[in-house]
């Protein structure tokens, strides 16, 4: 019997590793990943080009603005001054006027105006009948869908010294006053609200009907009142959906200025002087391009702040 050669075609056991069992390299593994993150990529670069060409681009040049003194009259060119205009602001009372102007018309009208009223009507909607609510959603929809300035001339009408409340407070024979001259604040709040509870109402109603109807029910089997089922079981089910909301609802409210222009013009005095409304005033009428966009930037900021908070709220789980 003869025995195969250890180094002949009949050898057994494992044979050196040759060109076709050798590992992959990691320089082509990596490469072919690259390919296919590009591949991947392809579709969405044109939504980029853009955002970065009409998003990132005047953010960028915008936050350069405000590090300068540029102005739209009387200036031959601009110089760069740090943050002295962030320094001017801090140290101006009618900026830290504008900016608790903003808070409180951002509290009044969207935290607790559009929210609470938003969410009150889509609760009551489902329980009411059809015709009910479609009459009520046309009427709540068409003060969201009309354009802010035709919203702040019907609000001005409503509340000038005489008009329609003043009008319908007379026939009553109750008092009535001039109330956008004493309270003008909330005048312009209560108008936001009129205006933007709609959306709160879509989103809360889209919410409510995601609810199984089994766990209401149940609950009112087990004889848990119309309050406890909303704080223990509707409010905590449509959490995300609240959080959504307010995040949405506030980035929009603080950049508000048509309807405020319209109505009061920031007036009387600097009463109801929203941060939008002092940023256009120092930028465009005062001709400060630099400070006026160095106010814009600390708008952003907040509003980035509110942001932050609410996106706290979305990432934790219910």
């Amino acid at each position: 019997m003869t025995t195969a050669s250890p180094t002949g075609p009949g050898r057994v056991g494992k044979t050196s590793p040759g060109p076709a069992g050798a590992p992959p390299d990691p320089r082509a593994r990596t490469a072919a990943r690259v390919r296919r993150g590009l591949l991947r990529a392809l579709p969405v670069s044109p939504a980029v080009v853009l955002l970065a060409l009409f998003l990132a681009g005047p953010i960028g040049y915008c936050a350069y603005i405000a590090f300068t003194d540029l102005q739209l009259t009387g200036q031959a060119e601009s110089s760069f001054i740090g943050l002295d205009n962030f320094r001017e602001a801090f140290g101006d009372e009618r900026f830290l006027n504008a900016v608790w102007l903003t808070l409180v018309f951002t509290v009044l009208s969207s935290l607790i105006g559009q929210n609470t009223l938003g969410l009150a009507l889509a609760s009551l909607m489902q329980r009411a009948s059809k015709p009910v609510r479609t009459l009520t959603g046309a009427i709540v929809v068409t003060a969201w869908v009309l354009p802010e300035v035709v919203a702040g001339f019907l609000l001005y009408a409503f509340f000038r010294r005489e008009g329609t409340l003043n009008a319908v407070l007379d026939f009553l024979h109750l008092p009535s006053q001039n109330w956008l001259f004493t309270l003008p604040i909330l005048a312009v709040s209560f108008a936001n609200v009129w205006r933007g509870t709609a959306f709160s109402m879509l989103v809360y109603s889209a919410a409510l009907n995601e609810i199984p109807k089994e766990i209401t029910e149940a609950a009112q089997v087990d004889g848990a009142s119309g309050w406890c089922r909303m704080w223990h079981i509707t409010l905590p089910m449509i959490r995300r959906s609240i959080g959504t909301n307010l995040m949405l609802n506030t980035l929009q409210t603080l950049s508000v200025f048509g309807l405020i222009w319209v109505m009061t013009r920031g007036g009387p005095g600097n009463r109801s002087q929203t941060l939008p409304l002092f940023m256009y005033e120092q930028a465009f009428q005062k001709s400060m391009i630099g400070y006026g966009t160095a106010v814009a930037l600390l708008l952003l900021l907040v509003g980035s702040l509110f942001s932050l908070v609410y996106m706290r709220l979305l990432r934790t789980e219910v």
